[in-house]
């Protein structure tokens, strides 16, 4: 089985359904990244079984997360808070096409003109916007993710300041939550992956 059907199986385990498009745009993700990691080092993460499920199905699970939690994200503003190669925001427009508007969020310039080169290897419309998020004038989206950014308070205070009111910041984690989030923990099980944990807030209830 190579590596897309792998990644087509672990999806429909997990009740994700990919349609052969998603398959094709997934396997052009592959091999752009894996072109551009050999020179550029867009991801840490190089063996392509890796990438299948440690990048592209984890970052599908947040399709499962926006079911269970009602969180409707059609024709919404989505931000993707420090993207890197693309995570989890690309894989999310991907599944979605034209239901979501998204915006990549990264300041390291070589990742960006990789973003830059993918979108055009995808035909895909999203928009990047090489620059910190501290940086992003006024409160434009409906919903902030982010995955492996920095310190969990630095990405709810810059993830705050550009959600509009009502908005929802999805911060992505591991095994280990600060207390205080506790609150807003969500733990999901998938199939082919760790545990996975949800920081889960609408902008109101950020105290920052």
């Amino acid at each position: 089985m190579n590596e897309i059907q792998k990644l087509k199986e672990l999806a429909s385990q997990n009740g994700i359904h990919l349609t052969e498009e998603h398959l094709k745009k997934f396997e052009i993700y592959l091999n752009t990244l894996l072109k551009w990691n050999r020179v550029y080092n867009i991801t840490s993460i190089r063996k392509k079984d890796e990438i299948i499920t440690k990048h592209f199905l984890d970052s599908l699970t947040l399709v499962k997360l926006f079911e269970q939690e009602n969180i409707d994200v059609k024709h919404k503003k989505i931000a993707d808070l420090g993207t890197g190669g693309g995570f989890p925001g690309i894989p999310l427009k991907i599944y979605y096409g034209d239901l979501i508007d998204l915006y990549l969020i990264e300041v390291v310039q070589k990742k960006c003109l990789f973003l830059e080169m993918l979108r055009k290897e995808l035909q895909l419309d999203y928009k990047i916007l090489c620059q910190r998020a501290e940086e992003i004038d006024s409160p434009m989206f409906d919903i902030v993710v982010s995955r492996a950014t920095g310190e969990t308070f630095d990405v709810l205070k810059w993830g705050k300041d550009i959600l509009k009111p009502n908005g929802y910041l999805i911060i992505m984690k591991g095994k280990k939550v600060e207390e205080e989030l506790r609150p807003f923990t969500i733990s999901m099980k998938f199939k082919g992956l760790p545990e996975r944990k949800f920081i889960v807030i609408k902008k109101k209830d950020i105290k920052i």
